[in-house]
């Protein structure tokens, strides 16, 4: 519980039901939360040292996760357990109420809290969330996603891969699939992925938000798109969000992870719609 300091960034645990914690702290300032899912802290760290000169930036891996155990590694991983997650370190912080950038999952996570927790949050900037139950296709996207989660668990990663990206909508070379997930790979990796695959990618995928309730909430929502994501699953469902919450999208440089391909032009954008609220 105790937390170590490395350079300028504080590195801690927290305690939370069934899972322990791993979090990052930098900086001074208003808070602002660089969450993903299943994506981890490590990728957010250049954003967040930019954010850092005049934000306090926490970052987290959110449960079952790289550096955040679980107690039960067969349970899902749901988005209300992990915006449970959010709401415990923001209450350990005492530093709220907070802005939060959700990327992907994680910006279902950050939904999710602004609808059970809208006094700690007052901005949500839901970066590309993958919302399949808003979109007319729900039953087609859904069935696919079962049969991805099958290949997975078959063994053949590759295929899976394969099928995600296309379900997606993703262009990418055949030879940097194989090369990506073909031979030896991190054993950290392949346990991060696989619980992805098993345990977080469906509970995600069909989460329904409370539109109403997001709509009246105290929270802002902003709904981003990475300005090269144009066709693909994620701007639809982005899209979708947007249209059901009676808000225009806002674009964001770069494409689904923007951030971590320019993060110097992604603090600059993310910077100027905080500013707006």
């Amino acid at each position: 519980m105790n937390p170590t300091v490395t350079a300028s960034v504080t590195v801690g645990t927290l305690r939370v039901p069934d899972a322990t914690l791993h979090y990052e702290v930098r900086g001074r300032g208003p808070l602002v939360v660089l969450v993903g899912a299943p994506m981890d802290a490590g990728p957010f760290a250049p954003l967040a040292d930019l954010l850092s000169v005049d934000h306090t930036v926490l970052t987290t891996d959110p449960r079952g996760i790289h550096r955040s155990p679980v107690d039960d590694p067969d349970r899902d991983s749901t988005p209300e357990l992990r915006a449970d997650d959010l709401s415990r370190l923001l209450t350990h912080l005492d530093a709220g109420p907070a802005a939060v950038l959700g990327s992907s999952g994680g910006a279902v996570s950050a939904l999710a809290l602004a609808q059970a927790h809208p006094g700690q949050v007052h901005t949500v900037v839901a970066h590309e969330p993958p919302l399949d139950e808003l979109l007319d296709d729900r039953e087609e996207l859904q069935a696919r996603t079962e049969e991805m989660v099958a290949t997975y668990l078959t063994g053949d990663t590759a295929g899976a891969w394969r099928q995600f990206l296309a379900v997606a909508n993703i262009q990418m070379p055949e030879e940097m699939v194989a090369a990506m997930f073909g031979g030896e790979r991190d054993p950290q990796t392949v346990a991060d992925e696989h619980f992805q695959y098993a345990h977080m990618l469906i509970p995600t995928t069909r989460w329904q938000p409370d539109l109403p309730a997001l709509r009246s909430g105290a929270t802002r929502i902003v709904v981003g798109i990475g300005e090269e994501s144009a066709g693909q699953l994620c701007d639809r469902t982005s899209r979708a969000l947007a249209a059901g919450l009676g808000v225009a999208p806002t674009m964001f440089p770069g494409d689904h992870i923007g951030f971590v391909g320019d993060p110097e032009r992604f603090a600059v954008r993310l910077r100027e719609v905080l500013a707006e609220g």
